[in-house]
């Protein structure tokens, strides 16, 4: 649903300039519960959360970016193509095996986005901008496999959020984007961003990543695509066509297929020891 209020915020206010500004609030919502957990935090979980703080930060900068180009439905869609991504990076980055379906789900994937590629209001450059995306969140992802179970779920969270905050902040200074919010259209976004979908969401998903399967957590994370669609329709008035829909079905069934693969991908990954 926020994906609504920040296209219609971005079309008022600056990208990095919001995106410092949500992560801002973040921190500083945070920042009560953590400061205790972080004098006790090791380097190593400094290092850890800062890291996936930077996978965070790059994910949602081209993720925002491609917002701004193209529509709801595509953006949450592909966003969910980190499930497939997952079991490439760890193949390249690991040399973990990726099972035949797998494949399968990646091919269905593409097809599916040349079909997003088509939906009116769309665009291949955006549509681009998010698959970068993807593969970042696939990045921040699967380190929080790793790094869970193993820090405090508030100092990790802060970390990710200061980070943020700090890498959108230059940024947005050094293109002269920092100004004062105005608007109820523009505070409304970055305070749900902020607070809810920023704060609060990634607490809680930090917390869950500590205690259930992956396989759980990536089932419930690829609901964003069918409800992104749902509230593309409803509330930003978008027309996918049969192109949009068709394209939406064939990912999703892509995500889905590639889903087992990457539980047990994310799961050799947390049992390693560095």
């Amino acid at each position: 649903m926020t994906f609504v209020q920040v296209q219609d915020a971005l079309a008022l206010y600056p990208l990095f300039a919001f995106l410092a500004v949500r992560f801002a609030i973040s921190t500083l919502a945070l920042a009560p519960f953590a400061w205790r957990s972080l004098r006790t935090l090791p380097r190593r979980g400094y290092a850890a959360g800062i890291g996936v703080g930077v996978f965070l930060a790059v994910a949602y900068g081209l993720q925002t970016a491609g917002l701004e180009l193209t529509t709801v439905a595509s953006t949450g869609f592909i966003t969910g193509l980190y499930v497939v991504f997952t079991p490439l990076l760890a193949l390249v980055v690991f040399g973990t095996a990726v099972p035949r379906a797998l494949w399968a789900g990646v091919a269905l994937a593409v097809v599916g986005l040349l079909l997003l590629n088509g939906v009116p209001g769309g665009s291949a450059l955006g549509n681009a901008l998010v698959l970068g995306n993807a593969v970042f969140q696939a990045f921040q992802i699967t380190a929080m496999e790793r790094y869970a179970p193993r820090y405090d779920p508030r100092a990790l969270t802060f970390l990710q959020m200061a980070t943020s905050f700090a890498g959108f902040a230059v940024i947005a200074v050094a293109l002269g984007e920092l100004e004062v919010p105005r608007g109820a259209t523009v505070w409304g976004a970055l305070l749900v961003t902020g607070l809810f979908a920023g704060a609060l969401g990634y607490l809680i998903a930090t917390w869950v990543q500590a205690r259930t399967t992956a396989a759980r957590a990536a089932l419930v994370f690829t609901l964003e695509a069918p409800f992104a669609a749902l509230f593309g329709v409803l509330l930003a008035d978008e027309v996918l066509g049969w192109a949009g829909w068709l394209g939406c079905t064939v990912m999703m069934a892509g995500i889905l297929l590639a889903e087992p693969a990457a539980a047990r991908t994310l799961r050799r990954i947390a049992a390693r020891r560095y």
